[in-house]
């Protein structure tokens, strides 16, 4: 006998888990417009450009770290509220943010840091503009692209 498990929203049982359902149509169109948008927005905000980023490695702008600063306060006030208002995806799924496992002494965070850090220096883009890049008409990006996913894996 299987035991049933009841939720806010649905009955799962431990042996049909319940499968996701994957976004189509309007949902996709949604998330379609908004990366184009940020694109649109880091392209003209220069946040994509070569020369910006090199400017903050050589601390000789600070175009960059006022992006980046802006960005950290969005990001954890928005993050507070998530957590104070208990929010919910568009799925209605609770959104939890659990604590990150450091392993030992978080080497992991240290090295994968450093590689981050040496290839965006190298490159002057981080995953974020990457497809801003690419879209731009820089096909290079897609070495860098392409490296990007491939350091996504875990050893």
């Amino acid at each position: 006998m299987t035991r049933t498990q009841t939720t806010e929203r649905s009955t799962v049982t431990p042996s049909s888990p319940a499968r996701p359902r994957s976004l189509t149509g309007l949902g996709l169109g949604v998330y379609l417009a908004i990366g184009l948008y940020f694109g649109i927005v880091a392209t003209k905000g220069e946040v994509v450009s070569w020369f910006r980023i090199q400017e903050m490695f050589r601390f000789q702008a600070f175009h960059m770290y006022g992006v980046m600063a802006t960005a950290l306060a969005v990001a954890m006030v928005s993050v507070a509220l998530i957590k104070a208002l208990r929010v919910r995806t568009v799925r209605g799924d609770v959104i939890a943010i659990s604590p990150k496992d450091l392993g030992r002494r978080g080497y992991r965070y240290w090295i994968g840091g450093t590689l981050f850090g040496l290839g965006w220096g190298l490159t002057g883009a981080c995953p974020g503009p990457i497809f801003a890049l690419i879209g731009n008409g820089m096909t290079v990006y897609g070495v860098v692209l392409v490296s990007a996913l491939v350091g996504t894996w875990e050893l």
